[in-house]
C-alpha cells in the first residue's frame, strides 16, 4: 500500500475514536456550559490542567521509548513487560502519596473542603499512566480497531455518568412520582456540582483498566533492569521537553486564578477554558494524526524516499489544518453554540488559539529530525524555550488582558518553537519541505476569513452559499497544485 495512503487509513481509523470520540465528548462542553457558570467551569478547567502536566510526570516519556526499543529489540515483550512494570510501580506509590497527602493538597491549592477531589484524581491517574503502554502497544501492533473500541467505550461511559447525574437525576428531583424523586434524592445531592464530572471521568478509567488488563497480565513478568535504564536515558529528555511542552499549553490555566483579582479570576478562567474547546476540532485532528504519525514516522525512516514522504506529510497536513480552520470560523455562527451563551464573550480568542494549534502541528511533523536521531534533548532544550517564554508572557499579559493575553501568548510560543525547530531540523536532518505552500496555505486561510465580514457583511441563506463557494474554491486551488499539477509534471517528464 502507498505510504500516504496507510498513513491516512491509520489516521481514520485512529480518528475514530478520537475525533468521533472527542466529538461525542464535545457533547460534554454544551452540557457543562450550560449547567455551570463560568465560575464553577473554571474548577473543571484548572483541575484538568494539573492532571495534564501529572500524566507527564507519572508516564515519564516511556510511550515514544516504547517505539524506540520495540523497533530494535528482538525480544520486544520484555520491552512491554519492564515498561509495564515500571509505569505499575510508580503508579502505585503516586496513589499512595495522594491517599496521605489529601487534604494538604487541596488546602494548597485553595480547595480545602474537597480532599476528596485529590483521591478520585489520584484514582484516574494512576489507572491512566498504567494503560499508556499497552495502548502504545495496540498502535505499534497495527491494532487500530481494539484501540478504537476501548477509548470509544472509556468516553461513552464518562458521557453516559455526566448525563446521569447533570440532566437525569435534577429531572428526576421534579418529577411528578415520589419514587423517581426518592430514588434521585438517594444517588444524587445537587451541592456536589462538579464532582459528579470528576466521578463520570473515574468510573471511565477503571472501566478502561479493565478492559486492557487482559493484555497486561498475559505478558511474562519480565523486568531488564538494563534495558530499563537505556529507555530511561532516552526517555528523560522527552519528560523534560513534555513537562515544558505542557507548560506552554497548560501553564496559564493553572496560574490565572492566581494572577488576577479573585472577583473575576475563576469566571475568566472558566471562559478561557470553554472557548479552547471551542478550537478542540484543530487540536482532534493534531492528535489524531499523532497517534497514527509517530509510529509511521519510525517505520519509514531507513526506506530510500523518506524525506521526500516527510515533506508530502507536511503539505497535506497543512492543508487539512487550513480546511478545519476555514470551516470552524466562517461558521462561528453555529459553531458558537457548542457553548451556553455565558460564554460568548470569549469567542474573539477562537480564531488565535486556532492558529496557535496549527503552528504546534506542524512543529510535531517538524521534530521527526531529533526523534529519529536519538537527539531528543534538542526537544527537551526547545520545549524548555517554550516554557519560560510562556511564564514570561503569562505573567506579564495576564494581569493586563486576561485571557485574551494568554491566547496571544499560545500562538506566540508555538510559532516560535516551530520557526527554530524547522531551522535546527534543517542542520541536523535536512527535509526538503514545500515551504512557499506551507506559508501561504495558512496565510491564504487567515486572509480569507479576516476579509470575508469586510468584503461580504451579509447573513441569512445567502451567505451561507458564499461561505461553502469559498471552501469550494480553496479545495480546488488544493486539487489543482496537489493533484492535477503533479500529475501533469509526471506526464510531461515520462514523455
Amino acid at each position: 500500500m502507498n505510504p500516504l495512503k496507510k498513513l491516512a487509513s491509520q489516521t481514520a481509523i485512529y480518528g475514530l475514536s478520537s475525533i468521533v470520540g472527542r466529538l461525542l465528548n464535545y457533547l460534554l462542553v454544551p452540557l457543562h456550559t450550560r449547567v455551570f457558570l463560568p465560575e464553577a467551569y473554571g474548577v473543571v478547567t484548572e483541575m484538568y490542567s494539573y492532571v495534564a502536566f501529572l500524566m507527564i510526570v507519572l508516564t515519564y516519556g516511556f510511550e515514544t521509548a516504547f517505539f524506540r526499543f520495540a523497533r530494535n529489540e528482538e525480544d520486544k515483550s520484555s520491552v512491554f513487560s519492564t515498561s509495564l512494570i515500571s509505569l505499575t510501580i510508580s503508579s502505585i506509590v503516586f496513589f499512595v502519596l495522594c491517599l496521605i497527602f489529601a487534604q494538604p493538597i487541596a488546602s494548597t491549592i485553595r480547595y480545602p473542603d474537597h480532599a476528596d477531589y485529590i483521591i478520585w484524581f489520584g484514582l484516574i491517574l494512576f489507572a491512566e499512566a498504567i494503560t499508556a503502554v499497552p495502548f502504545a502497544k495496540l498502535r505499534l501492533e497495527n491494532r487500530p480497531t481494539r484501540f478504537a473500541l476501548i477509548k470509544l467505550t472509556n468516553i461513552a461511559i464518562n458521557i453516559l455518568v455526566n448525563v446521569f447525574f447533570l440532566l437525569i437525576c435534577p429531572a428526576l428531583l421534579k418529577s411528578d412520582s415520589a419514587s423517581w424523586r426518592d430514588f434521585a434524592s438517594i444517588v444524587y445531592n445537587p451541592n456536589f456540582g462538579v464532582g459528579y464530572v470528576f466521578i463520570a471521568n473515574l468510573v471511565a478509567s477503571l472501566v478502561t483498566f479493565a478492559m486492557l488488563l487482559p493484555d497486561m497480565i498475559k505478558v511474562p513478568r519480565i523486568f531488564n533492569i538494563e534495558l530499563w535504564r537505556r529507555m530511561i536515558t532516552y526517555s528523560f529528555p522527552l519528560l523534560i521537553g513534555g513537562l515544558a511542552g505542557i507548560t506552554n499549553e497548560m501553564f496559564s490555566r493553572v496560574s490565572m486564578k492566581y494572577q488576577l483579582p479573585e472577583d473575576i479570576a475563576m469566571h475568566e478562567l472558566g471562559i478561557f477554558g470553554a472557548c479552547y474547546k471551542v478550537a478542540v476540532l484543530m487540536t482532534i485532528f493534531i492528535q489524531t494524526f499523532r497517534f497514527a504519525a509517530e509510529p509511521f514516522f519510525f517505520s519509514q525512516s531507513k526506506e530510500k524516499d523518506a524525506k521526500k514522504l516527510y515533506a508530502d506529510v507536511m503539505t497535506w497536513f497543512v492543508i487539512a489544518c487550513c480546511f478545519i480552520y476555514l470551516g470552524v470560523l466562517l461558521f462561528m455562527n453555529v459553531v458558537k453554540y457548542f457553548i451556553g451563551e455565558n460564554y460568548y464573550e470569549g469567542l474573539t480568542i477562537v480564531p488565535i488559539l486556532l492558529m496557535a494549534n496549527l503552528f504546534l502541528g506542524i512543529f510535531f511533523n517538524l521534530s521527526i529530525w531529533f526523534k529519529l536521531n536519538d537527539k531528543t534533548h534538542f526537544g527537551a532544550w526547545l520545549a524548555i524555550f517554550g516554557a519560560i517564554l510562556t511564564i514570561l508572557l503569562n505573567y506579564w499579559w495576564i494581569p493586563l488582558y486576561g485571557y485574551v493575553g494568554a491566547s496571544w501568548v499560545t500562538l506566540v510560543v508555538y510559532f516560535s518553537m516551530m520557526m527554530i525547530s524547522y531551522f535546527l531540523g534543517q542542520k541536523y536532518y535536512p527535509v526538503d519541505y514545500e515551504k512557499l505552500k506551507v506559508v501561504l496555505y495558512p496565510l491564504s486561510a487567515f486572509a480569507i476569513t479576516f476579509l470575508y465580514p469586510m468584503v461580504l457583511p451579509m447573513e441569512g441563506s445567502l451567505s451561507w452559499i458564499f461561505k461553502v463557494l469559498i471552501i469550494a474554491a480553496f479545495m480546488a486551488v488544493v486539487w489543482y497544485l496537489e493533484i492535477r499539477k503533479k500529475r501533469l509534471i509526471s506526464r510531461s517528464t515520462l514523455k
